[in-house]
């Protein structure tokens, strides 16, 4: 700062001028706020702003700041960041409590530069600076000039030449507007936004996407009124129709009938409308809100029952005598249902977990809200920008945690936040510091601020100074955590499942191949057992029997197994001190000649297809055993020792008769409502861990026909 004056002389004689609107929220105020020293300009800038909206000076921000923020809040390698967020949380309110805010483009500019400031907060962080605008050319704007800036491009940043947003900066400010994003799937909606532009967020993007955020929402309310033929309950919202447009029909198949009609997903129900004679027939509703063992998936559709089109719904529940398939009619890809695929089962998923939470009144509107918030910004990225999000970054937060590992972890945390929500009695206006205390209703607030009504019994504050709900000054949100912890085992999960893709070979032959490789050294001690069975020499059979029996009957048989164990899990620790992490070489096998196709076609291909899926089963188990076994990944070849170790203590410790009653304990108890639920956990934790286990590699060797048999 001190090395430029003239800069600070041109940003006080900015903040001097006053807007031409006085009666807008976004000019309140009419004296102009101090520059505050340990800022950069652009936090200095947005500063300015925020104080007039809040119409406070930056003297009393700084005085609030210090009062209501917590002592981890005022570190001093973070104290310019979280003040920036301080001030940030506080206008967000303020500006959000008209129904147009989205429409407004200084709004889009400020929250978009409150990013910017966030990433750029010291003066110390202020590399790049170049002056765009001259005395003259501001005394000219005299009139018309605002503090939001009068273009998008003029004065936007002027100490960033890039003029966009990283993911941090957006991660952290966007959220506090419930609206714009959400903290559990932010990091997934910027991916989405800066797919096309190197991971940053430029103005004309986040802007282009409030706007498809505004038009989507204004839709919403406007979609009730159209839809004279439905008897939408009380507290339910239209979230999405189609099948209105005649070139984009939706067809309903029930058998091998099928009907074109317009399809409305709500709140709590999904809709479909015969098309009559010229208007709708009476909609057929299709609950999402009870319990009736719903099951939507993807399906195959097509004329007269026929399995032919990938772009069908299937719908079922015990409400139904059969199911019902929606078809999307589309001339490429599927993107048309899998996105009403994605929007149904969120609807469906957040009613369950309400359900599963015992989650009543305002708890359950606020789940439901974000749900909905949820859709509207995955409608907006769809609309804006048409592409949809696939596999597991979804912007839909209950589709998230059903598709990631750990995801019951993450609705476990989201209860508990919701569990924290207080009414308006309890609001004492204050900004939220002490998270674990105290948690508002967001989303709910949202949706009432634009008019849509969830529960009209439940009360909820919308006066407060401060409602950014789960956002705390300088504190990462539980929820985010877990996301992020997910999507960490997601990522090693997904490298596991690579190899185990690049070791799938086609053919029962070459399948059964490798599992003879693999099982080789346990046949070779089969053939040896069958040998000594055999009685073909008699001396060998005869000393294998006294030791049998003398094992027997000694007692040493119970050390046979953990003797076992121990030498395995020595075997794999070895192992693991010295490969140290490295490849595993190839598994070299032999593949089988190949068979021509009338050979092929002489096997029953139903049975082939399942003894190969069966084989192909049994091969990854057996790969990634030896990927345990050799270190592959060395994390798990060490907790699989430490495991064969304990579990062999137990058995040297606890007679076999004890062991064979709890395992039969275990097995019988195992679905008693008491134990329900931890079973599926910890069953869901080892499937989870076991998908994340990568399988050895496998080089298949072309056989060699010119070799002569023996």
């Amino acid at each position: 700062m001190e090395n430029n004056p003239r800069i600070i002389d041109n940003i006080m004689t900015l903040f001097q001028r006053r807007t031409s609107s006085p009666r807008s929220p976004l000019s309140a105020g009419a004296e102009s706020p101090k520059s505050i020293p340990f800022l950069s300009p652009i936090a200095n800038s947005v500063v300015a702003r925020c104080s007039k909206i809040l119409n406070m000076s930056t003297e009393e921000l700084c005085s609030c700041f210090d009062i209501e923020t917590s002592e981890s809040g005022k570190q001093t390698m973070t104290y310019a960041r979280n003040f920036i967020e301080f001030f940030s949380f506080k206008a967000f309110n303020v500006l959000t409590a008209r129904a147009d805010y989205l429409n407004d483009k200084k709004f889009r500019r400020l929250t978009y530069d409150m990013m910017l400031a966030w990433e750029a907060p010291g003066i110390e962080g202020e590399t790049i600076y170049k002056e765009t605008a001259s005395p003259s050319n501001m005394q000219s704007d005299d009139e018309g000039w605002s503090l939001f800036y009068s273009s998008s491009t003029d004065m936007a940043v002027q100490v960033d030449n890039e003029k966009t947003v990283g993911p941090e900066a957006f991660a952290r400010i966007a959220p506090g507007c419930a609206v714009i994003a959400d903290v559990a799937t932010v990091q997934n909606l910027f991916d989405a936004l800066t797919n096309t532009s190197g991971n940053r967020l430029h103005f004309l993007i986040y802007d282009k996407y409030l706007q498809s955020l505004d038009r989507v929402i204004k839709s919403s309310k406007n979609m009730l009124s159209a839809l004279t033929n439905l008897e939408i309950a009380n507290g339910d919202i239209i979230i999405d129709v189609d099948g209105t447009v005649p070139t984009q029909p939706i067809f309903q198949h029930i058998g091998i009938s099928a009907w074109p009609g317009r399809l409305t997903l709500s709140s709590k129900a999904l809709y479909f409308e015969s098309l009559g004679v010229g208007q709708y027939d009476k909609p057929a509703e299709y609950d999402l809100s009870r319990d009736l063992k719903q099951v939507i998936k993807p399906e195959l559709t097509g004329p007269l029952g026929a399995r032919l089109f990938d772009k069908a719904v299937m719908y079922k529940s015990i409400s139904l005598t059969e199911p019902i398939f929606l078809e999307f009619p589309e001339f490429k890809g599927s993107s048309r249902r899998d996105y009403w695929l994605d929007v149904t089962l969120e609807v469906l998923l957040a009613h369950r977990f309400v359900r599963k939470y015992y989650l009543k009144g305002i708890q359950e509107s606020e789940a439901i809200a974000r749900a909905i918030l949820g859709i509207f910004r995955c409608r907006a990225v769809r609309d804006g920008f048409h592409f949809f999000s696939s596999h597991y970054k979804t912007l839909l937060l209950f589709n998230l945690a059903e598709n990631l590992p750990g995801g019951d972890a993450i609705l476990e945390t989201l209860s508990n936040c919701l569990a924290l929500l207080r009414t308006s009695a309890q609001v004492d206006g204050s900004v939220s510091t002490e998270k674990q205390q105290t948690v508002y209703p967001v989303s709910l607030v949202a949706l009432r601020r634009f008019g849509l009504i969830l529960q009209e019994d439940v009360e909820c504050d919308e006066q407060g100074k401060h409602v950014s709900g789960y956002i705390c000054v300088g504190e990462a949100d539980p929820l985010e955590v877990a996301v992020k912890q997910s999507k960490l085992d997601t990522g090693k999960a997904e490298a596991a499942q690579l190899t185990v893709n690049q070791v799938k070979v086609d053919g029962i032959d070459a399948n059964l191949a490798i599992m003879k490789e693999l099982l080789s050294p346990l046949i070779s001690i089969a053939r040896r057992v069958q040998l000594l069975a055999s009685w073909e020499e008699p001396f060998r059979s005869t000393i294998f029997l006294v030791l049998m029996c003398y094992v027997f009957v000694s007692g040493w048989f119970s050390f046979v197994l953990p003797i076992t164990l121990i030498s395995l899990a020595v075997l794999m620790l070895w192992h693991r001190l010295a490969n140290k992490g490295k490849l595993v070489d190839a598994f070299r096998i032999t593949a089988p000649p190949n068979r021509n196709a009338v050979e092929q076609l002489i096997t029953l291909q139903e049975a082939i297809s399942q003894v190969e899926a069966l084989v192909q089963a049994v091969n990854i188990v057996l790969l990634k055993m030896r990927a345990l076994l050799f270190a592959v990944l060395p994390e798990a070849t060490c907790t699989v020792a430490i495991f064969l170790l304990l579990t062999a203590a137990f058995f040297m410790l606890v007679p076999v008769r004890i062991i064979i009653l709890l395992v039969l304990m275990e097995s019988y108890t195992r679905e008693m409502p008491l134990r329900r639920e931890s079973s599926y956990r910890w069953f869901r934790r080892l499937r989870e861990w076991w998908f994340g286990i990568p399988a050895a590699p496998v080089q298949l060797i072309k056989h060699d026909d010119t070799k002569k048999r023996k």
